[in-house]
């Protein structure tokens, strides 16, 4: 198997506007670094700290997403590798990520993906407050405030999609549009 030719790829990432792009185990480290150079990058750019700021806290929960489902599903083969992109689009920043999932998660994700993509921004803001509320305890220990966060700061509703690998695995991606 042959390296792809390096000009292609370049020529690829200049035509779809990509920015950062990774494929890979994700550790602490990597998000920590990639978050850096993104953040670096952006404001280069001249970014509005605001627009800085919602990029940068998606890609960091997307990101802490996928590390914390590794680590809770260490003998899921791919789980802990995912694959990230930052780019642009009709004007917009674009953030990508996927990652290995069991095929019964990346169903109840689409499910709860769905629900999200389907409310407006006041239905969002009483979502994220009641979630505020609710006890840890009751919610698995996760609140699922960073999915409804993101979709707050969306100017898209969320995208989310699940592929088949095999009968125990199943590809899950998530796009969101700022």
């Amino acid at each position: 198997m042959s390296t792809p030719d390096l000009y292609d790829l370049r020529e690829i990432f200049d035509r779809k506007q990509i920015m950062v792009c990774f494929n890979g185990p994700i550790n602490a480290a990597l998000i920590e670094e990639i978050g850096r150079a993104l953040r670096d990058y952006l404001n280069h750019q001249q970014e509005a700290p605001s627009a800085v700021a919602d990029i940068f806290a998606v890609y960091i929960e997307m990101t802490q997403n996928i590390r914390r489902y590794a680590d809770q599903h260490p003998g899921l083969e791919g789980a802990a590798n995912a694959a990230i992109v930052v780019s642009r689009e009709d004007g917009h920043y674009v953030i990508s990520a996927g990652n290995v999932v069991a095929p019964e998660d990346g169903a109840a994700f689409l499910r709860r993906a769905g629900e999200l993509a389907g409310m407006d921004r006041a239905e969002l803001k009483a979502l994220f407050k009641a979630q505020l509320r609710q006890p840890r305890e009751a919610l698995n220990g996760s609140a699922g405030l960073g999915l409804i966060d993101m979709a707050r700061k969306a100017d898209r509703p969320l995208q989310a999609s699940v592929r088949e690998i095999d009968a125990g695995r199943s590809f899950l991606s998530l796009r969101v549009v700022l």
